[in-house]
C-alpha cells in the first residue's frame, strides 16, 4: 500500500510538472515570442472562423502607437505612450482584459508616426521595457516598482533621438540584458546585468543609426549576438560621410566582435537579423535592398569567415523578420516605393510568388502556428494562411481592426491572439 501511495504521489507530481510546462509553453514573453522567431508552440488552432470572424473576447483602450504586447503567467504587459506626458507600462489580466497595475514616467516628445515603439521583455519576476526616448526600465512585477533604470541615448553621449525614435526590444541572454544604444546618428551595443543595471560590456558606436533589436544566432554550435545596422540615411543625415550597413556577430559574454559583413544597403533597418540554421543568417529590409543571406563559418584557427549567399531587392520585410516554414520564407514586402504584398521565397533566394495588392500586406505582423500563419495586413484585416510555395492560400480572413497604420507585433498565448490598432487592443479566440 505504501508503494502504491508513493507511486500515486510521483504520478501526481509528474502531471503537475507536465501541466506547468504546458502552461509555460503558452507564454509569449518577448518580441517575436518564446524563441524570438515568430513561432508559437500553440496547438489546436481553429482552421475555420464564424461568418462574423473569430470571437473577440475583450477589448481595452490604448493610445496611438506601434508597441506590441507580451504575455507571461496569464498577465499581459504593454508599453503604452502619451506623447504629451511620457511612457506607461501597463499590466492586464489575459482572461478578461482588466488592468491590474501600471507604471508611468515623464518622457514627453513626438516624432513622425507618434506613440509607442517597442515590445517589453518578461524574465522571472521582472519586466524590461525601453521607451522611444531611450528610457530603459527594469520593473518588479510583484511590487510594480522600478529596480533600476538607464537611458540608452543620454548615458552614451547622445543628444538627439533617431529620426523615428528608439525602438529597442530588450534581449535577455543569461544574466545579461542586451540592447543597442544611440549616439547621434550612430549606434553600438551594450550589455547590462539584468538584475542591477551595471554595465558588463559596451562597444563603441560602430554602426549607423538602426531601429533593429539584437538577436541570437547559433554559429558552429556557439551562440553569437547578431546586430544589423542601417547604411547611412543620406536623406536625413546630410552632414556625415555615407557608409554601408553592417551585420555583426559578437561574443555574448564580452561583446568581442567575432565577424562582420559590410555590404548591406538599407537606410532604415528595422527588422532584426534572423538565424535560419547551419550558420546562415538572413536580414530583410526595404530601403533600398530587400534581403541578404550570409553564411558564417568557423575556421580551423578559431576565426570566422562570412560568405554572401545572395542579395537582391525582390523580397523583403519592412519591420519584422520573415516567417520560415519548410524551407520557404514568407514576408510582407511593402515600402514607400513598392507594394509587393505577401511574398514567398525559397532558401536560394528565388521568389515563388507575390500577392502584390490582391490582397495587400503592408508592415503587418505574422506568427507561425504549427502549419498555419496568423497575419495582420497592416491595415484592417486578420488572415489565417496556409503557407504554400506554389500559391497564396488564405483559409479565413476578418476585418477586425480600425483602418490605420496597424504595424504592431501581435502575440499569442493560451489560444488567445492579442492584436491592436491605433485605438484598441483586443483579445481574439483563435484556438480551442
Amino acid at each position: 500500500m505504501k508503494n502504491r501511495n508513493n507511486f500515486n504521489r510521483l504520478l501526481m507530481m509528474g502531471i503537475l510538472i507536465f501541466c506547468t510546462v504546458s502552461i509555460f509553453a503558452q507564454d509569449w514573453p518577448q518580441y517575436l515570442g518564446p524563441n524570438r522567431d515568430g513561432t508559437s508552440p500553440q496547438t489546436g488552432l481553429l482552421r475555420s472562423w464564424p461568418e462574423g470572424g473569430p470571437e473577440v473576447l475583450w477589448t481595452v483602450s490604448v493610445n496611438n502607437g506601434f508597441g506590441g504586447p507580451v504575455v507571461k503567467d496569464g498577465k499581459i504587459y504593454l508599453l503604452d505612450r502619451d506623447d504629451e506626458v511620457g511612457d506607461n507600462l501597463r499590466c492586464f489580466d489575459l482572461s478578461n482584459g482588466e488592468e491590474l497595475w501600471n507604471f508611468d514616467y515623464d518622457a514627453p516628445g513626438s516624432v513622425q508616426y507618434p506613440g509607442s515603439r517597442s515590445v517589453p521583455t518578461v524574465d522571472g519576476d521582472y519586466v524590461y521595457s525601453c521607451g522611444p526616448y531611450g528610457d530603459l526600465y527594469c520593473i518588479d512585477i510583484n511590487t510594480h516598482k522600478p529596480i533600476w533604470n538607464k537611458n540608452i541615448m543620454k548615458d552614451f553621449g547622445g543628444t538627439r533621438i533617431p529620426v523615428w525614435a528608439i525602438s529597442q526590444c530588450p534581449l535577455i541572454y543569461g544574466d545579461l540584458l542586451i540592447v543597442s544604444y544611440s549616439k547621434d546618428p550612430y549606434a553600438g551595443l551594450v550589455a547590462y546585468n539584468k538584475l542591477t543595471g551595471d554595465i558588463i560590456w559596451e562597444t563603441e558606436a560602430f554602426g549607423n543609426e538602426t531601429y533593429a533589436s539584437p538577436s541570437v544566432a547559433k554559429i558552429a554550435g556557439e551562440d553569437h549576438i547578431v546586430m544589423a545596422f542601417s547604411s547611412t540615411n543620406t536623406f536625413m543625415h546630410r552632414d556625415i560621410n555615407a557608409s554601408p550597413g553592417r551585420i555583426i556577430g559578437l561574443l555574448p559574454k564580452t561583446g568581442e566582435i567575432l565577424w562582420e559583413y559590410n555590404n548591406w544597403q538599407n537606410v532604415i533597418q528595422i527588422a532584426p537579423a534572423f538565424d535560419v540554421g547551419d550558420g546562415r543568417i538572413i536580414v530583410a529590409g526595404g530601403y533600398d535592398l530587400g534581403v541578404v543571406m550570409i553564411k558564417v563559418d568557423k575556421k580551423s584557427d578559431g576565426s570566422y569567415g562570412v560568405t554572401e549567399l545572395f542579395k537582391h531587392n525582390n523580397f523583403g520585410e519592412h519591420t519584422k523578420p520573415p516567417i520560415l516554414y519548410n524551407g520557404y520564407f514568407y514576408g510582407q514586402f511593402s515600402t514607400n516605393n513598392r507594394r509587393d504584398g505577401l511574398v514567398c521565397m525559397n532558401m536560394d533566394g528565388e521568389v515563388m510568388w507575390k500577392t502584390m495588392r490582391s490582397p495587400s500586406f503592408d508592415k503587418g505582423s505574422m506568427i507561425l502556428v504549427g502549419n498555419l500563419i496568423l497575419a495582420t495586413d497592416g491595415a484592417t484585416t486578420l488572415y489565417l494562411i496556409e503557407p504554400d510555395p506554389s500559391e497564396f492560400k488564405s483559409i479565413a480572413s476578418s476585418e477586425l481592426l480600425e483602418r490605420g497604420q496597424n504595424w504592431a507585433p501581435i502575440a499569442l498565448a493560451d489560444g488567445k491572439l492579442l492584436i491592436r490598432d491605433q485605438r484598441r487592443m483586443m483579445c481574439v479566440k483563435v484556438a480551442n
